[in-house]
């Protein structure tokens, strides 16, 4: 099997981390990076063996697959560029700025037969894996996603930043559409909102309660769903599960048994298991596990949520 011929566009604080993934991966070969800190782009293609690059552009031709981490203003324009010359992309999140942004993509892609996948990391965490077989029909869902002040992603608020991982999340699982959202929030340390919380009302009677922060003392990351007979814990960060449900008999009279099953899953590398998904899709020709189309879906709620909040 010929190694697929890999570049990252955009190789700030996360972007590194994509660089190293394909570096380590057998059958890839990492043919360079691009910034636009040219010392930023050297430093990192010297540590990795690989070359720097000025351009993008430059890349067209020399790679099958590209990782874009640059600010997501430039997301579209870099994307479009790769799409349109049938390069397969994997783009961080949030997909674009706009739906229509998104929706050029997303056409350019299946015009061009390339796989086109977002960034939605958490998709690859092992405690949305355990959820198979006990997940069945969400009645309610609160999440908590906060973490301390960072300058770095500061160029959208903290829909776009963080709860934007679990609107995916949530929709993810819910699979309705969305029928209304009420937000709050306020900007803090930034002049975009840095917490926010939204009620999102789906369609189908569910009703999720989201909440984000990125000014907060401590990192946490946590999803409850309630469903009929059962209750869900998921922790994100510690990759722990724990499902409650409503057994036989009752503890006394009226009181049900109920039976707790609590498990702390194995550490792993959601990031390189993203990357890998993506090049999977690559090879076998198959939708990637996180598409254009759920990219564009989370961010049409996120700007849903933003339009609530008194955003344009």
């Amino acid at each position: 099997m010929s190694a697929l011929r890999t570049a990252v566009i955009g190789v700030g604080y996360l972007g590194n981390f994509h660089a190293q993934k394909y570096a380590a991966i057998a059958d890839v070969e990492l043919v360079g990076v691009v910034d636009n800190d040219p010392k930023r782009a050297e430093e990192i293609a010297t540590a990795l063996g690989t070359r720097a690059f000025n351009d993008h552009r430059e890349l067209i031709g020399k790679v099958d697959a590209v990782s874009v981490v640059v600010p997501t203003q430039y997301h579209h324009t870099v994307a479009r560029d790769f799409l349109s010359a049938g390069v397969h992309v994997l783009i961080e999140k949030p997909i674009t700025v706009t739906i229509a942004e998104a929706d050029e993509l997303i056409a350019l892609a299946e015009q061009n037969r390339a796989v086109f996948q977002v960034g939605h990391l958490e998709r690859f965490n092992p405690v949305l894996v355990a959820l198979d077989g006990v997940l069945q029909e969400p009645l309610f869902i609160e999440s908590v996603r906060i973490a301390p002040f960072k300058p770095r992603g500061t160029d959208v608020n903290v829909v776009l930043d963080l709860m934007i991982h679990d609107i995916d999340i949530i929709q993810h699982i819910v699979r309705s559409p969305v029928e209304r959202i009420e937000a709050i929030g306020a900007p803090v340390f930034t002049g975009e909102e840095d917490i926010a919380n939204a009620r999102i009302v789906f369609k189908n009677g569910c009703v999720a309660n989201v909440t984000a922060s990125r000014i907060s003392l401590k990192s946490e990351r946590k999803m409850r769903i309630f469903q009929r007979n059962a209750y869900i814990t998921l922790d994100f960060q510690n990759r722990k599960v724990l499902v409650a449900q409503k057994g036989d008999g009752e503890i006394f009279p009226g009181v049900p048994n109920v039976k707790v099953d609590e498990r702390q899953l194995e550490e792993a590398d959601a990031l390189r298991s993203e990357i890998e998904s993506f090049l999977m899709s690559i090879r076998q020709g198959t939708p990637p596990q996180v598409s254009g189309h759920d990219g564009r879906m989370a961010l049409e709620t996120a700007l849903k949520i933003n339009r609530a909040l008194g955003r344009k």
